[in-house]
């Protein structure tokens, strides 16, 4: 099963500008839709849209009863506001409040102007540096391939975008949550393959610093999944001392990745502890969750979580192997590490295999879906539910961290990891226990 953070892996809200897999296009509509009178074709337009998004909810929801609610009665409760509505943005309004009432997350009504703020330059081409969004700024947090740049700069300009506009616009629409912050700004990063980019910084003595960088394929190795593009998944293990670290871009590549971390765990079989980095992780291949967890306990009959679809429920359960870890696990999460990586680190929390370090997770557990409405906005709605073996519904929750560690601008800029270097201490200390 792929969930929908696969896509977001490449942009979250983009998805706005994908066509809708039925119902009709703006310039589709033709003599009209029955049962919708022949008024002006904006209201045409507002009246199917609305109609587009009830029938969607109506026919796809996992709840027979939406959000507990009696769906034919929101209908009669909202289609007269829908025809008294003056503008687009007015019938909007309508729309999102009609969504507000099942009180779940992932069930959204995007406009064209939001699609255009979250994509950028397009091509997935990368000048060989990360950055996440912290309270200074879009802050450099690892470089492999970046020259001259280093961590704990502030990145002001990537091309002809204005990075610090763009992340004032992106953080007064509260619509757009963190996750959907950081793939917008990532867009803006990367481009096409063999372009050269100009970028400019903000240095650890406050300068400007410009630079043009080339941009080049993305680390790791293309991989296929179903009729997805494909996708770079890349893979690391190391040791600190003696304790293992591995950390994976996205939960794919599952011939070339599952092996590599078992084989990652095996050797750590005498360390004193292990550290999985899912940072940045927008999840993938779910059942690559529970293939991971198999090595992490020797306890039957486990779970991660229940996926709950209409009319069928899938168990994430696990699998222990022969030669499983256990010992002490720490993982690592901020607010881009999305669905699979939430499965697995909330799974592992639930059971008391892991303790999770960092920043609360992007709250993104469910697979959605994307489709294009008549009047051209985008629609967003989710097709099942999660809930964790402890019950918590991470669904616009996220996995919080049992503990909270931030980077700082300051603690990059001076060569260090505060996430990483907490689950350090915590696993030495559970080394000197007695």
């Amino acid at each position: 099963m792929l969930l929908r953070s696969l896509a977001a892996s490449r942009l979250l809200l983009a998805a706005v500008l994908v066509p809708a897999i039925s119902g009709n296009l703006p310039g589709q509509i033709g003599a009209g839709t029955p049962g919708i009178p022949q008024t002006s074709a904006a209201k045409r337009l507002q009246i199917e849209s609305f109609e587009a998004v009830w029938t969607t909810i109506r026919d796809k929801h996992w709840d027979p009863h939406p959000g507990g609610l009696d769906w034919n009665k929101i209908h009669d409760e909202y289609r007269p506001l829908i025809d008294r509505a003056a503008t687009d943005e007015e019938a909007r309004k309508i729309m999102r409040a009609m969504l507000a009432r099942l009180k779940q997350t992932h069930f959204a009504i995007l406009t064209p102007g939001l699609a255009e703020d979250i994509v950028g330059d397009g091509g997935d081409a990368t000048p060989g540096f990360e950055t996440r969004i912290l309270p200074d700024g879009v802050i450099v947090t690892e470089t492999y391939a970046a020259g001259e740049v280093r961590t704990g700069w502030e990145l002001l300009t990537a091309g002809q975008w204005d990075i610090r506009a763009l992340l004032e616009k992106l953080r007064a629409d509260h619509a757009i949550p963190p996750y959907a912050m950081e793939r917008a700004i990532q867009s803006r990063i990367t481009g096409p393959l063999g372009a050269k980019k100009h970028y400019t910084f903000r240095d650890s003595t406050d300068q400007r610093i410009a630079l043009d960088i080339q941009l080049n394929a993305p680390r790791g190795e293309p991989a296929n999944f179903g009729n997805l593009p494909p996708q770079h998944v890349w893979f690391e293990s190391r040791k600190i001392n003696d304790i293992a670290y591995v950390r994976l871009s996205e939960f794919l590549d599952l011939p070339r990745v599952l092996p590599a971390f078992g084989k990652a765990v095996e050797h750590c079989s005498p360390c004193q502890g292990l550290i999985i980095d899912l940072r940045g992780n927008p999840g993938g291949i779910a059942g690559m969750a529970m293939g991971m967890a198999g090595w992490l306990t020797d306890h039957a009959d486990q779970r991660l979580g229940t996926m709950y679809m209409r009319g069928a429920a899938l168990n994430f359960v696990i699998n222990p192997r022969a030669k499983a870890f256990t010992g002490p696990v720490a993982i690592l999460v901020d607010s881009a590490s999305a669905s699979t990586s939430e499965i697995f680190a909330g799974g592992l929390q639930d059971l008391h295999r892991a303790r999770i370090f960092g920043t609360k997770t992007a709250g993104a557990a469910l697979p959605s879906v994307f489709t294009r409405l008549p009047n051209g906005d985008g629609f967003q709605y989710a097709v099942a539910n999660y809930v964790s073996e402890g019950g918590l519904t991470l669904e616009g929750n996220g996995v919080t961290p049992d503990v909270p560690v931030e980077l700082t601008r300051n603690g990059l800029l001076a060569g260090d990891d505060a996430v990483m270097d907490a689950a350090l201490e915590w696993i030495r200390q559970q080394g000197n226990k007695p």
